[in-house]
């Protein structure tokens, strides 16, 4: 009756641990099931970033090897966002977080996707406008957001489960606790012999059940148990205790995981975030400097850009002059002094490569000539060589080590200088164009009626003299009638040339129209003017003309000079009339002579020439 007993209650505690251990071993399915799910989550926000990285260095930097990682990234962002709604199907809040989350990848996708078509295409402008619209950025804070809520939700799940488990192991462990003494009464009952045989088996039990409680997770039932109840029990302990302890290995590693994906991410959003500020600082420099009208202006954004954007690392930026063939400095900063002659372009190493060179400490690298001052060499400087097409458009030198941490702003920022460095000389170009004769090479009459209305506004704000000359070439048809019209073009360049080396470097000579000249002379009387005025028409009369492999003959012009007084307009018509009217009578004089109008010849002779 007894061992009825006896067995019957075996029987039916050894159901209740299996009971108990199927339902733990289904518990950590599920904690392990929840680990899956959040790694998919991870890789999608990884992929989702990496695409993300590579098309803006793609779009920055142009290198086609950042591209052809892109698709591959946008491809495995999407496989693992489809994924993630696969291992939520069992969970419809999660499904729908992770649902919510594939629509705003793909969304990012495709606009990423349209990115790299542009950028392929060549495109560059258009795909940094399209980053600049910070779509791409409200895209990705909105999948950063909703990963976030569907990690936090299956975070709690998993704590959820792995305390059901951990529920489960104690009941476990209270049920054989109570379970036991029960026995041993009974066992006590039947015999001593069973008391002996039993005992050994429990106190093993009992011992690891113990080691199991104060946290030894590794404990186990070994060696033989002389009984088949006893033998189903120390099984069933032990798969509880192994799964247990795997259990809490997969909580561990999936918490680690956790950190130092948290922490990924949060080193990748502090990049992401300098990286955005330092794009914007560009942009408004770049901005700024695609505005800039003259070679100041252009020196002021950088003097106050550039060292915002590399920060105590004093520089200049020199921009390549053509005709002269050297690098001239545009702007310095950061308390550096340049010389003002510059430098041929042979004498850096960085424009010789076509690549960086710097030079971190002596010895380490040869210094470029430029580098140079005196017996002194720089010991740690960085030359950048800004080129377009091939072609040399400036050097950005940096005195100093420029840090890896620094890279991605100096290469940023030398595409954009270069670029401005390229508008800049075409819209000096096409400024030339609008303001120069193309014959002569004189300014042209539109020119020299904006100059005259500005130098007039700083004479009567400085009270300083202003004067005007008008003057012709003295009987220009006989040259046209005579040798023809190429003969009077070379007359009109051998004019134009004779007088730009007579006048000083403020005075403003202009073509005014057929064989009409205007001489604008801010600073200077009539009279004080006239005696400069005299040595070009003595210059012009020595000159000889050849055209053709003949001499045209002599040449000597007339010249009318006035100087501008408060009654006169503004706009310079009543000065140019009246130095017209000084012309007309020198025309009428005999020609080839300097004549004052008459208000200029009754002023006195007061100001200095300046």
């Amino acid at each position: 009756m007894l061992c009825g007993i006896l067995c019957l209650l075996l029987v039916v505690s050894a159901a209740l641990l299996l009971e108990t251990a199927s339902q733990t071993h289904d518990s950590l399915t599920w904690v392990t099931h929840s680990g899956e799910v959040t790694q998919t989550a991870n890789a999608t926000l990884q992929h989702l970033q990496q695409a993300e990285s590579g098309q803006r260095g793609f779009t920055l930097t142009r290198n086609p090897e950042f591209g052809e990682a892109v698709q591959t990234e946008l491809a495995a962002a999407q496989r693992a966002a489809n994924e993630l709604m696969i291992r939520t199907a069992d969970n419809p809040a999660q499904n729908a977080r992770a649902a919510h989350i594939r629509t705003l990848v793909s969304q990012r996708v495709n606009e990423l996707e349209g990115n790299a078509r542009l950028a392929r295409a060549g495109d560059f402008s258009g795909a940094q406008a399209s980053v600049a619209t910070g779509r791409g950025r409200y895209l990705m804070q909105m999948v950063d957001a909703r990963v976030d809520d569907f990690l936090n939700e299956e975070s709690a799940l998993a704590a959820q489960r792995t305390h059901l488990v951990e529920r489960r192991v104690s009941q476990s462990r209270w049920l054989v606790l109570v379970a036991t003494p029960v026995m041993i009464v009974f066992i006590v009952y039947m015999a001593v012999a069973l008391i002996r045989r039993i005992r050994t088996p429990v106190d093993r039990m009992m011992a690891v059940m113990e080691r199991l409680g104060s946290g030894e997770r590794n404990a186990r039932i070994d060696g033989a148990m002389n009984s088949d109840e006893f033998e189903r029990l120390a099984n069933g302990l032990n798969a509880m205790a192994g799964e247990l302890e795997h259990a809490v290995a997969d909580q561990i590693d999936s918490e680690e995981r956790l950190r130092i994906a948290n922490l990924e991410l949060s080193e990748n959003s502090e990049v992401l975030r300098e990286r955005g500020e330092v794009i914007e600082l560009l942009g408004g420099m770049a901005h700024r400097m695609q505005a800039a009208r003259t070679d100041e202006e252009l020196a002021s954004i950088i003097r106050v850009f550039v060292p915002r954007v590399l920060p105590e690392i004093p520089g200049a930026l020199y921009a390549h002059n053509n005709s002269r063939n050297l690098l001239v400095p545009i702007a310095a900063w950061g308390g550096l002094e340049v010389a003002s002659a510059g430098f041929a372009p042979d004498q850096c190493w960085a424009l010789r490569r076509g690549q960086s060179h710097f030079v971190v400490e002596p010895g380490s690298d040869i210094v470029c000539a430029h580098a140079v001052h005196g017996n002194d060499a720089a010991h740690h400087y960085h030359c950048e060589p800004l080129l377009a097409g091939g072609e040399v458009i400036g050097v950005l030198y940096l005195r100093g080590v420029v840090g890896a941490e620094n890279r991605f702003r100096l290469t940023v920022l030398t595409e954009n200088i270069a670029s401005a460095l390229v508008n800049h000389r075409l819209q000096r170009g096409l400024r030339e164009q609008t303001i120069r004769d193309p014959l002569t090479g004189l300014f042209n009459r539109r020119y020299m009626e904006e100059t005259l209305a500005l130098e007039i506004a700083r004479a009567s704000r400085s009270k300083s003299p202003l004067s005007l000359v008008m003057c012709d070439v003295d009987h220009f048809k006989r040259f046209n009638d005579e040798f023809g019209h190429d003969a009077g073009d070379a007359v009109l360049q051998a004019v134009a040339a004779e007088m730009r080396g007579r006048f000083r470097d403020g005075d403003v000579i202009c073509r005014f129209g057929g064989e009409e000249f205007t001489i604008i002379a801010p600073g200077t009387s009539a009279r004080t003017l006239a005696h400069r005025v005299e040595i070009v028409r003595q210059g012009i009369g020595e000159l000889m003309v050849q055209q053709g492999g003949r001499t045209l003959g002599s040449l000597t012009m007339s010249f009318g000079i006035a100087t501008w007084e408060e009654a006169m307009e503004r706009d310079g018509s009543t000065l140019i009339k009246a130095a017209d009217a000084a012309l007309y009578r020198a025309k009428r004089e005999g020609r080839n002579r300097v004549i004052l109008d008459a208000r200029s010849e009754a002023l006195p002779d007061t100001q200095p020439e300046i």
